[in-house]
């Protein structure tokens, strides 16, 4: 039986084949920004800032989520495509297995940790005696114990992503997010249970503990067909694809991971003028999301084709469906640059009435909303370099972005400008970080190696 991979990675033309990947990619992505963007909304509605600031102070912990899952669920995603474009189905499962048990070892190991450290964590990310316990008691619920869900869904929509079952992926990923969105003002709102911050943590757990149960069950009656599984027989070859999985997986862990300090920094900075800048800030994070996720989900869509055909040795529709693909994250960008840029204020509003904390928000927005056209050819750039195997230059330019350039800026522009200076941070690591890329893969095509 041919596989729904071999389809569409092979076959279909070029066109066909980016949109059936990146679409189911990009809504679940979208989806999953609206329940984020729910919890600050929501939660926003109590036009209380200190619940505002919570969301704000959890969030690079939240982001360390997404380190860990794309640590084993891209690495794995990967690794799986790569096999398949080579024909071998054996090590794609025990691949796949791998990839599940590892992910769900570390996903455990994460949560105990930020239990034991949570005070510090949070007082590092800016929480004040005034704003820790409302952080805490969000935290406690999407960290600790929801955490382990949240990196399992994400991981097991890579792992079926790469066989070429982006709808399903899309699927479970949305499902997820609308439910969680449902359940936001029930948990939230003093109409209702009146968690206030905490309840967007509650409603987060049991959404993405939903999910991640439809995805082994999809897992589970595929399992005849599909080379994804979870089945514990295979960990005995895990020693084997350990090593590779996470060298594959690191650039965009540690993408992710150094985003939390950035983000952490930036809060601290932010923190030490006002508890409304800080609530700015978590606001702006949210709708400067929009943009970022789209261009993640094109490239998480890009990942399995551009490795698959470029592991079969179908370099030129790999280099087509990258510059599709890319065309029109960038083109979506744009788009976002203009709007928010015209309507930061009425935006800010959405979320809160406070007219000190959007008049923060407004002028944090149109500042850092100018990084998003060099992302949204940045991810893809890093995907690339993923999927034709060249982890070098794809942890070369995650550094780049996150870690190298961006703290000290922080420093720096705080000084020259302050609070408004950290905003320009990431605007120019993203433009530095997109010439690097450029050149870097220049030099790869120049010797005949993209």
């Amino acid at each position: 039986m041919e596989r729904a991979g071999a389809e569409v990675f092979e076959k279909l033309p070029v066109g066909q084949a980016v949109r059936r990947q990146i679409v189911p990619s990009v809504v679940s992505q979208m989806v999953t920004l609206i329940y984020s963007l729910a919890d600050t909304y929501f939660v926003g509605l109590l036009n209380e800032p200190r619940q505002s600031a919570a969301i704000a102070l959890v969030y690079p912990s939240f982001v360390m989520l997404t380190a860990v899952s794309n640590l084993f669920g891209v690495g794995g995603a990967s690794l799986i495509a790569q096999r398949l474009g080579k024909k071998k189905e054996e090590d794609a499962r025990e691949i796949s297995s791998a990839a599940f048990w590892l992910g769900l070892g570390a996903a455990m190991l994460f949560a105990l940790l930020f239990f034991c450290l949570a005070r510090p964590v949070l007082t590092l990310c800016g929480a004040t005696e005034e704003t820790f316990p409302m952080a805490y008691g969000y935290a406690l619920w999407v960290i600790v114990l929801g955490g382990p869900f949240v990196i399992l869904n994400s991981l097991l929509a890579n792992l079926l992503r790469a066989e070429g079952h982006a709808g399903e992926a899309s699927f479970g990923i949305s499902a997820g997010g609308i439910l969680n969105t449902i359940l936001d003002p029930f948990f939230i709102l003093p109409v209702f249970l009146g968690f206030g911050a905490a309840g967007a943590g509650m409603a987060t757990a049991l959404s993405n503990l939903l999910s991640t149960g439809y995805f082994i069950f999809m897992i589970w009656r595929k399992r005849k067909t599909s080379v994804i599984t979870i089945d514990p027989v295979y960990l005995w070859q895990a020693k084997e694809h350990a090593k590779p999985l996470l060298a594959m997986g690191m650039p965009s862990a540690l993408q992710y991971a150094l985003t939390v300090a950035a983000i952490g920094a930036q809060s601290a900075f932010v923190a030490k003028y006002a508890t409304e800048a800080t609530a700015a800030l978590g606001i702006v994070k949210k709708l400067d999301q929009l943009p970022l996720y789209f261009s993640i989900g094109v490239a998480n869509g890009l990942l399995p084709l551009l490795a698959y055909n470029d592991t079969a040795g179908n370099k030129e529709r790999r280099r087509k469906a990258f510059a599709l693909g890319t065309s029109v994250s960038l083109c979506f960008s744009l788009f976002c640059l203009v709007s928010y840029e015209l309507f930061a204020p009425l935006l800010s509003r959405l979320f809160i009435a406070d007219a000190l904390t959007i008049e923060y928000s407004s002028a944090f927005l149109r500042r850092m909303v100018t990084a998003m056209p060099f992302m949204a050819i940045c991810y893809p750039m890093i995907v690339q370099f993923q999927a034709m195997g060249r982890t070098r230059e794809a942890l070369a330019i995650s550094i780049l972005r996150k870690g190298v350039l961006d703290l000290p800026l922080l420093f720096l522009l705080d000084r020259a400008l302050p609070l408004f200076g950290c905003m320009w941070v990431q605007p120019i690591v993203d433009f530095v970080s997109l010439i690097a890329a450029a050149g870097l893969y220049i030099r790869l095509k120049k010797h005949g190696k993209a």
